[in-house]
């Protein structure tokens, strides 16, 4: 397919590059290129495919020449915009190579693939902690509770405000990063309220506007709209009102 787009670009390029020999009573001849020899003009007929000579004080130079400036300037422009677009498609094409097809987050340092550790969270309520997980969610019996990760700092530390992250979805669901708010030696990443009429969840993650980019098919580039302030954060994938939230934790130094 993109053989064939760049092959009817280049074919439609090849025709506008035709040019009007305009005569003076306003007819025009459509050239490929031609030449002005002392009385005459030599020209290659684009409709006969052959060269001809017709009087130079037939022909409208001015007109012609303005108009053929003017179409290749467009020319030149389109040139570029079609060279431009086909290294932006290299160049995307090269960066989704470098991310691996498994599920999770990554991130880019220099010429090596970084990949964002997957944190194990709790659910905690006044049953006590039990561990959530991805394919088999915890109940929440109570009014409310907590979803938190243990220990009050990330593992995983980056000084960039505007930290790029790659994340490769498991299923179509929503994603981002959240702000986490550190309690005593828990970051909590959500809270939960629990709804028995309808047996429902809510989750209330605090999440930060972000940027994002589809890579390919479930692979999207994000990164935070405006510079992180320094602290606790996490990339998140989760269905609402399922609790089965995956977290990627890291903070900002």
């Amino acid at each position: 397919m993109k053989y064939l787009l760049a092959l009817a670009i280049t074919a439609c390029l090849a025709w506008a590059a035709n040019v009007k020999l305009y005569m003076k009573d306003g007819s025009y001849h459509v050239v490929r290129e031609y030449q002005v020899q002392s009385d005459r003009v030599h020209f290659y007929s684009i409709e006969r495919s052959q060269w001809e000579d017709i009087p130079a004080d037939l022909v409208d130079l001015k007109k012609t020449e303005s108009e053929a400036s003017a179409r290749k300037a467009k020319l030149d422009e389109d040139a570029r915009i079609v060279a431009e677009e086909e290294k932006a498609a290299r160049d995307l094409e090269k960066e989704v190579s470098r991310i691996p097809q498994d599920a999770g987050v990554y991130w880019l340092e220099g010429k090596e693939t970084k990949v964002l550790k997957v944190a194990e969270s709790t659910v905690h309520s006044n049953k006590g902690r039990s561990i959530l997980k991805k394919l088999a969610p915890v109940p929440v019996v109570t009014g409310k509770a907590t979803l938190e990760l243990q220990g009050a700092r990330s593992q995983s530390v980056f000084t960039d405000p505007e930290q790029e992250f790659y994340i490769q979805l498991s299923d179509t669901e929503r994603f981002g990063i959240a702000r986490l708010t550190v309690k005593g030696n828990v970051r909590i990443v959500e809270n939960i309220t629990y709804i028995p009429v309808g047996n429902e969840v809510e989750e209330a993650p605090e999440m930060v506007d972000i940027l994002k980019k589809q890579m390919d098919q479930g692979l999207y580039k994000i990164w935070p709209k405006e510079k992180l302030p320094p602290g606790e954060y996490a990339v998140v994938e989760y269905t609402a009102g399922k609790l089965n939230m995956q977290v990627w934790d890291f903070a900002i130094k």
